[in-house]
């Protein structure tokens, strides 16, 4: 029985650094999303504030080019306006000319506007790509860190697991299925039990049961937790003998 306890407690000392690993580095997944998170939307800001800017270009250069072409509308219209021969034509076709010309002078205007807010758009462009560049390198280090820690808790996991396995080896089957059991809920399983009392939950044990574990070298069960109890006493009066 007592190399039955001394695996218990060298398993239970095995899943206690695995938990404290775990709880060390829980925090480390959530980060890493978090700045991928931000990463990618400083990411998707910039491209956005770039689709702008490239439409404002695509919109001032569809009005040039229609610009372009009424203007040589106009220049062929007042060249045909003296070859006019009727009156009627001839008002017909310089009514036709002030109304291109209006519209003309109209898309000149929207053109200029269009410069103006395509100005202020790379304006933008420029600060967002700058202040991306900037928050993007302390992100990506950080990131960099975060996994270079993770590996090193993955390494240090993987030791600890096969560690584990062997210290499982020791304990016997029945007692090991018992233990796994209640390694779900708790994170000690074998305490000892100390004046009268689990030193899991604290709870008073019935007399008898008290009794019987300080007079026997032996691994009960705490009725109030369910935790796996003994006398440290019984243990050491049972190897002095």
């Amino acid at each position: 029985m007592r190399d039955t306890l001394k695996a218990l407690e060298e398993l239970q000392k095995v899943d206690l650094q695995i938990a404290e690993l775990v709880k060390g580095g829980s925090e480390n997944p959530r980060r890493l999303a978090e700045l991928e998170s931000q990463l990618g939307a400083g990411r998707a800001a910039v491209e956005t504030d770039r689709e702008k800017l490239a439409d404002l270009e695509k919109q001032k250069k569809s009005v040039e080019d229609l610009l372009a072409s009424d203007k040589d509308k106009v220049k062929k219209w007042e060249a045909r306006l003296t070859e006019q021969r009727s009156p009627r034509e001839y008002t017909a076709l310089a009514r036709e000319i002030d109304i291109a010309k209006k519209q003309n002078t109209t898309a000149s205007d929207e053109i200029v506007e269009l410069a103006k807010q395509a100005e202020t758009a790379r304006d933008a462009l420029e600060t967002r790509e700058s202040d991306f560049s900037e928050s993007q390198t302390g992100l990506v280090d950080e990131m960099k860190s975060l996994r270079a820690a993770m590996e090193v808790q993955d390494a240090a996991r993987k030791v600890l697991d096969e560690k584990r396995a062997e210290a499982a080896k020791a304990v016997p089957a029945q007692t090991l299925k018992r233990y796994e059991q209640i390694v779900k809920r708790r994170s000690s399983v074998i305490v000892p039990v100390v004046s009268g009392a689990c030193n899991g939950c604290h709870m008073n044990l019935p007399p008898q049961l008290n009794n019987q574990l300080r007079t026997n070298a032996r691994i009960d069960v705490c009725p109030s937790c369910s935790r796996m109890i003994y006398s440290p006493e019984a243990f050491e009066k049972a190897e002095e003998n």
